[in-house]
């Protein structure tokens, strides 16, 4: 269940209206790293959880807290959108308001569609997709994936807060930046207790049988590259972070197999292969009349 109470977790107030800036600012709300994104990892991981306990609270209570911060981001692009001037201000393209949006770098859809609001994209326009989200059901995996999530969400807000100097929006951010501070320590940290705990472990999924891999390469670094030094790397020398082996290096690949001949599919795709036409014309009339597939 949720109840929507009429306050911010924080203030979200510019000093003065910036249609650029809130174009900017859409990133962090409706891109691939953006606010809806965790929000919604958060609570679809939680909703597929199969353990009640600590782990499930702290997804739903995580989520929860990334929906107020979606409330916040949206809240501040109204108030930046809020009397900014469409465009530059040259009488040349003020004349045209369309295309001074376009030269003065704001988004026209934040006018036209959203009737200067906030919307579900990112800061090219590209709309919020659900394929962002990572649900896997496998808590060391999801952990991870969020933990990922907050650096590169983390990472991008601070690029934000170096491209403007308006205070409102530079305290905003800064709270944005230590709540991702907190929630990658705290991914991290839970990742470590699932591991600690032996409740899941490294490779994962754990629970799979390590026989049934091809393990001469399980912990071989292949190198595909003419590049020498990542031999020099903890990766390829030394034991494996999930203590079950040793790295080895190999300049190059270790294997290979044969190609396999080229494919023939039914003739009724009609692609070109080494047949006579006539010959699969023939062979597609006969098997529609045998209606076989």
């Amino acid at each position: 269940m949720f109840f929507h109470k009429q306050e911010l977790q924080y203030k979200a107030t510019p000093d003065k209206p910036d249609a650029v800036y809130a174009r900017k600012l859409q990133e962090v709300l409706g891109g691939q790293y953006g606010e809806i994104t965790v929000a919604l990892q958060y609570s679809f991981q939680a909703w597929n959880a199969h353990i009640p306990g600590k782990y499930r609270d702290l997804l739903f209570g995580i989520g929860a807290e990334e929906f107020g911060h979606v409330e916040m981001l949206a809240t501040m692009i109204a108030q930046l959108l809020e009397k900014a001037p469409l465009g530059i201000t040259e009488d040349a393209v003020q004349s045209d308001p369309a295309v001074a949006a376009v030269l003065g770098g704001t988004d026209m859809q934040h006018a036209i569609v959203a009737g200067a609001g906030a919307r579900p994209v990112d800061s090219m326009g590209n709309p919020w997709q659900g394929s962002y989200v990572t649900a896997s059901g496998n808590l060391l995996a999801d952990f991870t994936a969020n933990a990922n999530a907050e650096m590169q969400g983390r990472l991008q807000v601070a690029r934000l807060y170096h491209m403007t100097d308006d205070h409102g929006i530079r305290d905003m951010l800064s709270f944005l930046l230590a709540r991702d501070t907190m929630h990658q320590n705290q991914w991290l940290a839970a990742a470590r207790e699932l591991q600690e705990s032996k409740m899941e472990e490294l490779p994962v999924p754990s629970n799979f049988p390590l026989k049934k891999e091809e393990r001469s390469v399980a912990y071989q670094y292949l190198n595909f590259s003419d590049g020498k030094a990542a031999s020099e790397g903890s990766w390829a020398s030394g034991p494996t972070p999930d203590g079950k082996g040793e790295f080895t290096y190999h300049d190059g690949p270790t294997t290979s197999a044969p190609m396999p001949p080229a494919t023939h599919p039914d003739a009724r795709f009609y692609g070109t292969t080494e047949i006579p036409n006539t010959v699969e014309k023939m062979a597609g009339t006969l098997q529609d009349k045998l209606n076989r597939e």
